[in-house]
């Protein structure tokens, strides 16, 4: 096709408002708006335009033209963060949000956001307040702990820690321990950032109390342990139990931070899986500051909680930094209403994270039954395997708890996946040994009728 003839076909081509009143999208153009419709008629105009010029493709009939605006405005309409289905079987998927909440978290995240709250306003006095009080005494009560703070992430809470106490100072730690979290965070670079400086001690997979002791001077600022919440060590290894690490500590007048990265207040052993480090074990050991994440498997809403010594809680709460790493009303609020579910002892029942690593392989056994023998009705070849779930999110890594999940058998097991993610709801699932699976254990039971639709739908 010469320059001309492609000249000729994008004059073809309708202009805008031409468009904008085709009948196709009237209802659309209604419901979102004109502008909105506007910007989704100028992109399809605008990549028919370019397909044609190149030769790409013909100039489409005004119907298909419209027809692709519609799709366009109802996808812009929708904006790119949505609710998904996660049948993965990693219950803690960071890609995913993390924690799913709780029916009373996200009931509490409603009441604060649809007017007026108490945030940072003394009811009793009749004047201002802090927004720090909503969590402090439920995590004091749940941990021991003297005092607590919130701030937007785990992240956030160990640089906090290290800015507010050991900036210019040294900050003594394990290099066993200089670990690499998701999105290539790294503890190293953290240190740098916050001002503090390195001293790393110990081997790789071997650091005793000595290395320690030998390593602490009159610059010392802290003791820090980070646990290896998402790798694990094996073999000829040797790390400093933390009571050990306190007493150290104690002689020598140094805090001892610990950051648990997850951090848990429930033992995962009663679920079957491998003990991980409990908040409420770090505070006994003496540990001055414990750092842990809201959203993993303490299964509330994304925060970094920083528990400990009243004194040095009170420092970091005085510290510029702590502002601009402030959590907002609606996730006190979630984390509120996540913390009152332990006081309370429904952790097990109300916290969907916890709900997931506690369900019974019968019961998930029957929803794959059920999942199977639906997709069987539609002509769908699906057969219940067994299979393996995880805990995801940086926490217990390498642990799996068994399952039963749905298996799909096609020959193009990523093509089907592709259309599970581009549905409405999208569903997220997993490919093992060519097929197509479907793990029920991190489906909300609500979403079975969603899920199976979704399959149907992509199927076809």
């Amino acid at each position: 096709m010469g320059d001309e003839t492609r000249g000729d076909a994008r004059r073809r081509l309708p202009g805008v408002d031409r468009l904008l009143g085709h009948p196709t999208l009237a209802g659309p153009l209604a419901e979102h708006g004109r502008e909105l419709a506007l910007d989704a008629v100028r992109e399809v105009l605008a990549e028919a335009r370019a397909a044609a010029a190149d030769g790409r493709a013909a100039v489409p009939a005004a119907d298909a033209l419209a027809a692709a605006a519609a799709a366009r405005l109802a996808a812009l309409a929708r904006g790119t963060l949505a609710a998904a289905i996660n049948a993965t079987g990693v219950i803690i998927h960071t890609n995913l949000g993390r924690a799913p909440l709780s029916d009373a978290a996200r009931r509490a995240m409603d009441a604060v956001a649809a007017g007026y709250s108490n945030l940072e306003y003394d009811l009793a006095a009749g004047e201002r307040g802090s927004r720090y009080i909503h969590a402090d005494a439920l995590l004091r009560r749940l941990t021991g702990a003297e005092a607590a703070l919130v701030v937007n992430n785990n992240a956030g809470a160990v640089f906090l820690v290290l800015s507010a106490l050991a900036r210019g100072r040294e900050v003594v730690i394990s290099r066993g321990q200089l670990v690499e979290i998701g999105g290539g965070f790294r503890i190293p670079d953290v240190l740098r950032q916050s001002g503090a400086q390195l001293v790393e001690v110990g081997t790789t997979n071997r650091t005793h109390l000595r290395d320690y002791r030998d390593a602490i001077g009159p610059n010392t600022a802290l003791l820090l342990r980070v646990h290896s919440s998402n790798f694990k060590q094996i073999g000829f290894t040797a790390e400093v139990a933390l009571a050990d690490m306190v007493a150290l500590g104690r002689e020598h007048g140094v805090p001892v931070v610990d950051d648990l990265g997850s951090g848990s207040l429930l033992d995962t052993a009663r679920f079957g899986i491998s003990p991980e480090p409990v908040v409420q074990e770090s505070i006994a050991a003496g540990a001055d500051l414990v750092t842990f994440s809201g959203d993993k498997l303490l299964g509330g809403p994304q925060a970094g909680l920083i528990v400990g010594r009243a004194a040095l809680i009170a420092s970091l709460r005085q510290h510029p930094l702590t502002r601009a790493l402030r959590v907002d009303k609606s996730t006190l609020a979630a984390l509120q209403a996540t913390l009152l579910h332990y006081l309370r002892g429904e952790a097990e029942t109300a916290i969907p994270v916890w709900r997931m690593l506690a369900a019974p392989l019968d019961a998930l056994a029957a929803r794959a039954g059920n999942y199977a023998a639906h997709l069987r009705a539609a002509g769908i070849p699906a057969t219940v395997v067994a299979a393996a779930s995880t805990v995801g999110g940086g926490s217990l890594p390498g642990e799996t708890v068994p399952t039963r999940a749905v298996a799909l058998t096609t020959d193009r097991p990523d093509a089907l996946a592709a259309a599970l993610r581009a549905g409405q709801p999208p569903v997220i699932a997993r490919i093992a040994d060519d097929r197509l699976l479907l793990d029920p254990r991190t489906v909300a039971p609500e979403e079975d009728a969603a899920l199976l639709a979704a399959v149907v739908a992509a199927w076809r």
